[in-house]
């Protein structure tokens, strides 16, 4: 009797594994992507404070975090439509895209009370975002 019920258990949790939907690795890499860039990111305002070519670096750093931002929401798409996977990313990827937007307009009317804290925000959900399964 033990071993039947050890035996659906297990076909059980079997199929529930098989049956979870696997993260594309296309949204995976523009995850971790945006995660570091996000990262570098704080890197960089710390040298703009200590460094003269601290501004220019953290300038950069923007626009490629921006473009890693719109590549998340591609790779987000791409991994629902076609690929057949949750929509649920690509809500995430989307926020996270509005979040940059508002941190790229922040950061150019100088407004360091929000524009810092909203990074911090940033590189945790996207962190967050990486880690989930």
């Amino acid at each position: 009797m033990t071993t039947k019920a050890t035996t659906t258990a297990t076909t059980d949790t079997a199929t529930a594994t098989a049956n979870t939907p696997r993260r594309s690795p296309f949204l995976q890499i523009a995850m971790a992507l945006q995660t570091l860039t996000l990262f570098l990111q704080a890197v960089s305002a710390g040298l703009l404070l200590t460094s003269p070519f601290g501004a220019t670096l953290h300038s950069a750093g923007a626009r490629v975090m921006y473009g890693a931002s719109m590549l998340c929401v591609l790779a987000a798409v791409l991994a629902w439509k076609p690929g057949g996977g949750p929509a649920r990313p690509i809500w995430h990827a989307s926020g996270l895209l509005v979040l940059a937007s508002a941190q790229v307009v922040l950061g150019i009317a100088h407004v360091p009370s929000v524009h810092v804290p909203l990074g911090v925000l940033m590189f945790g959900l996207s962190a967050l975002a990486l880690t989930r399964r």
